[in-house]
C-alpha cells in the first residue's frame, strides 16, 4: 500500500517502509507559495537539462538501447570512480544484491548475517536466492551493523546457541551455514569495514557492501563501493547519484567474479546469448539511464561538496536544541547524505514534531518504522520484539528532513523553527 498526500496538485507518495516515490511537498509563508521538495530532482534537471537531451539523443541516434556503448563508459568511470577494478550496470540495487549473492554461490542451506535496520531489499536478495537472514542489532550513534553484536552472532551460529545471542527460531540451526554478511552503509554513512573484514577473514566469511545510499561517502580515505569482495549500489531517482527509474551497479576486483556477475547478468550467457552455462536473470541496465548517469555524473563532485554544506547547516542549527539527536559521522568517515535523520526522546515527542511539520507543508519521512525481523513476510524466521532493542528503539524516534544540494540556507532555517516551534508548544 502506497500512501498519497496531495498539496496544491503536489504529491508525495510514501511507501509504507517510508521510500520516497514521487518528492515535492509545499508549504505557505505570508502571501506566498513556496515549495519544499523532500529531494529536489527538479532544479538539479534545470542545471543539465541541455546536457541530459543530448546524451539521450546520442542514444536515439544509435538506437543501441539494450547493452549500448553507454554502458561500457558508466561502468569504466565509476569503476574509476570508486577506484576498483571492475563495474557491472545492471537493472536495480536490489539486482546488484541477487546478482552478488547468486555470484558469490550462495542459496540454499546457506545464512547471511545482515541489519534489520535499512529497506526490505537487503534481506528479501538474501531470502530470494533461497538463504536464511540472520539479523544483527546496530549500533546506537551511526545505526550501521554492531561489531560486537556482530561477534556476538557468530558465536551463536557456530555453538548452535540461541542463548548467545537471537537467532532465526523457526530455523533449524544446523541448517545455518553462515556464508557472508551484508554491510549496509546506512544514510550515506559507510560501515566500520577494518573490524568488519577482519571478522569476515577470521570466520573464512564473504563480504557485500550494500552502498545503496553511499555511493559518494568515504571510509579511512577510500570511497564508498570499494570494500567486501563485491559492493552494490543503486540508481533510485532519490539516491545521491540517481538515473530517472530503476538502475544499479556491482563492483569487485576479482575476474572471477566479474565474469559471473556478467555472465548471471544476462540470464546465465556463455560465449553468446544462445549459450547459458548457468541460471541467471535478466539484470541489464538500460542505455538510455547509462546516459543520464553519464550526465549526473559530471556535475556529481560539487553535489558532494554541496550535501556536506546542506548537513553542515542542518548539524548547527539543531545543536541548538537539546531534546534532539543529530546524525553522527565518526572521524575516519564522510556521509554522502542521502538522509538527514534526527533522532526525538521518544515517539510521541516525535509525532507532535511531524504533525507541526505536516500543519506547515514540510514533506518528511521516517526510515525505518519496522525493522525487518518484526515485518511479516519474515514471520517464518521466528524473531520476536525485544530481540534487537536498539533498532527497535529507533524506529520510535528517528524522523528525516528534506535533504538534497539545493536546499536553501533560509528553507533549513524555515524547517528548524518550525521545530522548535514544535517542541516549544508541546
Amino acid at each position: 500500500m502506497v500512501t498519497t498526500v496531495t498539496t496544491h496538485a503536489i504529491a508525495v507518495r510514501l511507501s509504507p517502509h517510508g521510500k520516497i516515490y514521487f518528492l515535492q511537498a509545499t508549504h505557505l509563508t505570508g502571501d506566498s507559495l513556496m515549495n519544499i521538495p523532500f529531494i529536489d530532482l527538479k532544479t538539479q534537471y534545470q542545471k543539465i537539462q541541455a546536457r541530459i537531451k543530448a546524451r539521450i539523443n546520442r542514444v536515439l541516434e544509435h538506437g543501441a538501447y539494450v547493452m549500448g556503448p553507454e554502458i561500457g563508459e558508466l561502468e569504466q568511470k565509476l569503476s574509476e570512480y570508486v577506484n576498483i577494478n571492475y563495474a557491472l550496470a545492471c537493472s536495480s540495487g536490489t539486482d546488484a544484491l541477487i546478482l552478488a549473492l547468486m555470484a558469490l554461490d550462495i542459496g540454499s542451506n546457506d545464512a547471511v548475517i545482515t541489519t534489520p535496520f535499512t529497506f526490505f531489499a537487503t534481506s528479501e536478495a538474501i531470502a530470494l536466492v533461497g538463504a536464511t537472514p540472520v539479523f544483527v542489532d546496530i549500533d546506537s550513534a551511526t545505526y550501521n551493523l554492531s561489531v560486537q553484536e556482530l561477534k556476538k552472532a557468530i558465536q551463536a551460529i557456530k555453538n548452535n546457541d540461541p542463548s548467545l545471542y537471537p537467532l532465526p527460531s523457526h530455523i533449524d540451526p544446523d541448517a545455518l551455514n553462515l556464508k557472508a554478511i551484508i554491510a549496509v552503509d546506512l544514510f550515506g554513512l559507510p560501515c566500520d569495514y577494518d573490524q568488519i573484514t577482519d571478522i569476515a577473514r577470521q570466520e573464512n566469511l564473504k563480504i557485500i557492501e550494500d552502498a545503496a545510499q553511499s555511493f559518494g561517502a568515504t571510509y579511512k580515505g577510500k570511497p564508498a563501493c570499494s570494500f567486501g569482495d563485491i559492493s552494490c549500489t543503486s540508481f533510485f531517482p532519490a539516491k545521491p547519484l540517481g538515473c530517472y527509474g530503476d538502475g544499479g551497479m556491482c563492483f569487485t576486483n576479482d575476474e572471477a567474479l566479474i565474469d559471473a556477475l556478467r555472465s548471471l547478468r544476462i540470464h546465465g550467457q556463455g560465449k553468446d546469448k544462445y549459450e547459458n552455462i548457468r541460471l541467471g536473470i535478466n539484470g541489464r541496465l538500460d542505455t538510455l539511464q547509462a546516459a543520464i548517469l553519464l550526465t549526473k555524473l559530471e556535475i556529481f563532485p560539487q553535489e558532494v561538496e554541496l550535501r556536506q554544506q546542506v548537513a553542515q547547516r542542518y548539524n548547527q542549527l539543531f545543536e541548538q536544541i537539546p531534546d534532539l539527536i543529530t546524525p553522527e559521522v565518526p572521524e575516519d568517515r564522510t556521509s554522502i547524505w542521502a538522509q538527514y535523520s534526527l533522532l526525538a526522546n521518544n515517539e510521541e515527542q516525535r509525532t507532535k514534531i511531524l504533525a507541526h511539520l505536516k500543519e506547515n507543508k514540510i514533506p518528511t519521512a521516517i526510515y525505518y518504522p519496522r525493522p525487518l525481523h518484526l515485518q511479516k513476510a519474515f514471520d517464518y524466521l521466528g524473531y520476536k520484539e525485544g530481540d534487537f532493542p536498539v533498532c527497535e528503539k529507533i524506529a520510535k524516534r528517528i524522523f528525516s528532513l528534506p535533504m538534497h544540494p539545493y536546499l536553501e540556507p533560509d528553507t533549513q532555517k524555515r524547517i528548524y523553527a518550525i521545530i522548535k516551534e514544535a517542541l516549544q508548544n508541546a
